[in-house]
């Protein structure tokens, strides 16, 4: 997921940041942790009690994704939509429920709903901060940190990581080439370096240090495609850093890059950039705003867009999108 430059702090999108100022550290890591608490579980547990046991580790892997919403999220409601259902009149209803209904339209084919799965593996380790994933017969250590979002991993990573192991025959990524978006920690460009692809992994600069380790240690020792790793801001220098002439990808990988900043339409026009014929766009979301269906519909209206599966309990879609012939 990638941290986007943020115009604002993350639960007040009209509170603009003082020139040249930066937020108060502990402000920061206050919001950071919240977010990370309410969505990611797991890594909340590991990085704030690293002192735990194998059965304690256990206990937390076995919860729902996402335990503190309730019944609601376990049903795939979201707070917006029981705050629509408590205040607006079903008829004239325009909140993110109608949406989600509008976006279930865009694929002709309904899609499959599945659960993601607990690929996480309990470790008892000395560092605090590192992950333990199994996908494709290999494990994963993932390296997180909450100095930047883009450093954690998010339920749309994991979904799309499944869904790449669990669907080989369809996308075949042996020997084509990759590029991720918002690769964040690298956990989906490592699964796609596993199954044979020429990946580059792209992220904002801050970002690239965390990224470049976890790929280079996960990937330094086994037979595959070597990958890249390379910086990427939305809608910034795409002809001179990324010449069509000379880059063109079979697929482009994305997940939970659609959230509340302020680049949605710079991550549009990139993801525009970057699609051609022959170009298989998946984007893996976890829904939890309006805006993130508007953004739905924006690539609707662009691409064929299609939702191959739903994770109700994560509240997470996954889309294949592609160019439209003329």
């Amino acid at each position: 997921m990638s941290p986007h430059i943020m115009a604002s702090y993350p639960f007040n999108p009209s509170l603009k940041k003082p020139p040249n100022q930066s937020p108060p550290k502990l402000l920061t890591v206050f919001f950071q942790s919240y977010l990370i608490q309410r969505e990611c579980p797991q890594t909340f547990t590991t990085l704030f009690f690293p002192f735990h046991f194998s059965s304690f580790a256990m206990i937390s892997a076995q919860q729902p994704p996402f335990p503190n919403k309730i019944q609601k999220v376990m049903d795939g409601q979201t707070e917006e939509e029981e705050t629509c259902e408590e205040q607006c009149d079903s008829e004239n209803c325009t909140c993110s429920s109608k949406h989600a209904s509008s976006s279930a339209e865009l694929g002709s084919d309904s899609p499959v709903t599945l659960k993601i799965l607990q690929n996480w593996v309990p470790r008892i380790s000395p560092y605090f901060d590192k992950e333990h994933y199994t996908y494709v017969g290999h494990q994963i250590v993932i390296q997180e940190s909450i100095e930047h979002f883009g450093a954690v991993v998010w339920p749309g990573a994991l979904a799309l990581s499944q869904y790449l192991e669990s669907n080989q025959e369809q996308f075949n990524l042996k020997d084509k080439k990759v590029l991720e978006i918002g690769a964040g920690t690298g956990l989906v460009s490592i699964v796609a370096c596993i199954l044979g692809a020429y990946v580059t992994a792209t992220d904002l600069p801050e970002v690239l240090e965390n990224l470049s380790y976890n790929i280079s240690r996960n990937t330094q020792n086994m037979n595959m495609h070597k990958p890249e790793v390379r910086k990427l801001v939305w809608g910034e220098g795409l002809d001179e850093d990324f010449p069509v002439s000379t880059y063109h990808y079979d697929f482009i990988l994305a997940t939970d890059v659609v959230y509340h900043h302020a680049a949605l339409d710079q991550l549009l026009a990139t993801m525009v950039y970057f699609c051609k014929p022959g170009t298989v766009l998946l984007w893996a979301n976890k829904f939890r705003f309006t805006t993130d269906y508007e953004f739905l519909e924006k690539l609707g209206n662009i691409f064929n867009t299609t939702i191959l599966a739903e994770f109700p309990e994560s509240n997470v879609k996954l889309l294949k999108a592609t160019v439209r012939e003329n």
